[in-house]
């Protein structure tokens, strides 16, 4: 029905998370219709950013710099460190404003199934993190989902070894929610109301 281009257009913004054939469809032929400079302009920031952000070497969220601006903060609390599962999860909890250490990303949570093992969550880097930073307490705030669950556990008995103070965020998130898309004040009294694993 489309052309080569188009039909090519069409794929590949169907890699967008929540984006069907016929929302993808739609943004193609907007784009192409009524928005040239607009389709431009995505073009051009999506190839900049591919091209510049990285990794942060310490906490692994998504920056251009070496480092993160939360990590290269002298203000934030270093021996707090929440663990939490993607760049998003980052984003939410510092927009409750309720949180003031550090992070580290796991870009992740174990599913053997799918490969995902303490290797890939990058937890030898986290251990070191730990021990580096003199941490005296670690925040796990992954998803309330199965594997979210399991990472915890995984997580908190390897962390207990370093003798440090290992804690949970409370459940004030909704089991088999995601953090991105939980509201701020859920997540600051969820933070507040953390308990020791």
């Amino acid at each position: 029905m489309f052309s080569p281009l188009i039909s090519e257009l069409i794929e590949s913004l169907r890699c967008l998370p929540g984006v069907g054939p016929r929302s993808a469809q739609k943004m193609a032929l907007y784009l192409l219709e009524r928005d040239h400079q607009g389709a431009d302009k995505l073009a051009s920031s999506l190839r900049e950013a591919l091209d510049k952000v990285g990794r942060c070497g310490s906490c692994r969220t998504l920056t251009e710099e070496s480092e993160c601006d939360i990590c290269q903060d002298p203000e934030r609390d270093k021996k707090h460190l929440c663990i939490v599962e993607t760049p998003a999860d980052v984003v939410a909890i510092e927009s409750a404003g309720a949180y003031r250490g550090r992070y580290f990303v796991l870009l992740g949570h174990l599913s053997p199934i799918d490969g995902i093992g303490p290797e890939e969550l990058g937890l030898d880097r986290l251990e070191a993190l730990v021990v580096e930073n003199e941490v005296e307490e670690a925040i796990i705030a992954t998803n309330s989902t199965v594997e979210g669950e399991a990472t915890c556990h995984y997580i908190a008995e390897k962390l207990k070894t370093l003798n440090i103070n290992v804690s949970r965020i409370a459940h004030g998130v909704p089991m088999g929610g995601e953090l991105e898309y939980v509201d701020g004040n859920t997540l600051a009294l969820a933070l507040e109301g953390r308990k020791t694993l």
